[in-house]
């Protein structure tokens, strides 16, 4: 990998992971009442990227010694998520983690969970909009700047016209890494906009590059549902070639790609990290009075062909 993330950084992330690990011994916790952590996100912990996510959180949990409940509505819905914050309010649980694709549509219930006394810790997306919302710290990639290093990256290999694949559109994070693409990229970027079906992502990716054949770059916004789907659209085209894809997060038939030279590259935010660090974090919140004192950047870096592999066994573990 190329690493993106600065010393500081890092210092900061593994001093907030070494408290979470560390500070709360077995005898405190077994004397000390049980808090509850509630997780609400704009991702189903059935999606691929969102099960990672969860993982990290339950494993946090455990390591703890506090109770995670995690909840996110059946589609993406702005407005049944914020009826599920408003529900984990009422709850007054220890804190609460939120993930944020949509500060306009959240805020009010945001700032109503902060009103009440509830330690609040976004993650994922929002980073923009946690101080404004009364939020203690963020865990994520801050999105434009990581979509800026790949359209540069991809520039840098070559490439001369994208296509950035959003399967998601509406979605803050999302439509900035499109954004930060096409920055970086400095060249001519279309955005396509797709349903979160893969039949439909890749049907789309493949009438696309049929029908702009300058095309030479196709940028995912996620591993397992638009990256795998964009690598088997060029194949079947015969383009492997021509095309470069790219992706953002990861997944081991993504990474298998990348590895077997089907692909760029792939970018890591470390989902787990992103369930881990919020739910530690609370816990020692709830315990000791205890928070990082700023935002945690968890990305991004790239994964490439040089290491795809290593990193597979992982992913399929949902860790990575």
């Amino acid at each position: 990998m190329k690493p993106m993330l600065t010393k500081k950084t890092l210092g900061t992330l593994a001093a907030a992971t070494l408290l979470g690990l560390g500070s709360l011994g077995a005898h405190a916790q077994a004397a000390a009442p049980q808090p509850t952590i509630l997780m609400v996100t704009h991702g189903q912990a059935s999606d691929p990227f969102w099960s990672i996510v969860k993982n990290g959180a339950t494993q946090a949990a455990k390591d703890a010694g506090v109770k995670l409940d995690y909840r996110a509505p059946e589609t993406f819905d702005m407005v049944a998520m914020s009826k599920l914050i408003d529900a984990a309010v009422n709850q007054k649980p220890a804190g609460l983690v939120i993930s944020n694709p949509d500060p306009d549509a959240l805020g009010p219930a945001i700032r109503r969970a902060v009103a009440a006394g509830i330690p609040v810790v976004s993650m994922n997306s929002g980073i923009a909009a946690a101080e404004k919302l009364g939020i203690a710290f963020h865990v994520g990639q801050e999105e434009l700047a990581a979509g800026r290093a790949v359209g540069a990256e991809l520039k840098k290999r070559g490439a001369t016209k994208a296509l950035c694949v959003n399967q998601e559109v509406g979605n803050a994070a999302l439509d900035q890494r499109c954004k930060g693409v096409t920055e970086g990229f400095g060249g001519a970027v279309s955005v396509l906009p797709t349903s979160a079906d893969p039949g439909e992502i890749e049907s789309k990716i493949r009438a696309a590059l049929s029908s702009d054949k300058a095309v030479d770059a196709v940028v995912a916004l996620s591993a397992p549902l638009v990256g795998e789907r964009a690598v088997a659209a060029v194949q079947a085209l015969g383009l492997g070639a021509k095309v470069k894809v790219a992706s953002f997060d990861l997944s081991a038939g993504f990474l298998k790609s990348v590895s077997e030279g089907k692909a760029e590259f792939a970018v890591d935010q470390q989902p787990y990290l992103q369930g881990y660090v919020p739910v530690s974090s609370l816990a020692l919140k709830a315990r000791h009075g205890l928070l990082p004192a700023g935002n945690v950047p968890s990305g991004p870096s790239f994964v490439t062909k040089a290491d795809a592999a290593k990193v597979v066994a992982l992913s399929a573990k949902g860790i990575r």
